[in-house]
């Protein structure tokens, strides 16, 4: 992730968010029927979390303001798209010790206060 996203998720600005491929290819494909833009890949995480917000907000009588970030169509992920509406499409969580052996790995550098 961006260095400016790193220090704004620990100054607490902001939150992240796991979602799922199926979701996030359901969410994509009611985009797309809606809006008629095929969202890429990385939107279609955003466009999940923005539907779930939404219907959060719907669900307690709340009005908020939700904004994501469309960065680009989705064109080269037709495969995936494909794969999405064929049923072949799997949710996959890389192992967690997979996870922590990479970030043992990773160089130890500091942020300028």
């Amino acid at each position: 992730m961006a260095p400016s996203l790193g220090a704004f998720f620990d100054a607490g600005l902001i939150n992240a968010t796991a979602v799922k491929q199926k979701p996030t290819f359901e969410a994509a494909i009611q985009f797309a029927r809606t809006e008629g833009i095929i969202p890429a890949s990385e939107s279609a995480h955003a466009i999940r979390a923005a539907i779930d917000e939404a219907l959060d907000a719907k669900k307690k009588g709340e009005k908020r303001v939700i904004l994501f970030n469309l960065s680009g169509h989705g064109h080269f992920d037709l495969s995936a798209y494909e794969s999405f509406l064929n049923g072949k499409l799997e949710d996959y969580e890389y192992p967690a010790e997979a996870v922590q052996t990479a970030m043992a790995e990773l160089p130890k550098v500091s942020m300028p206060a």
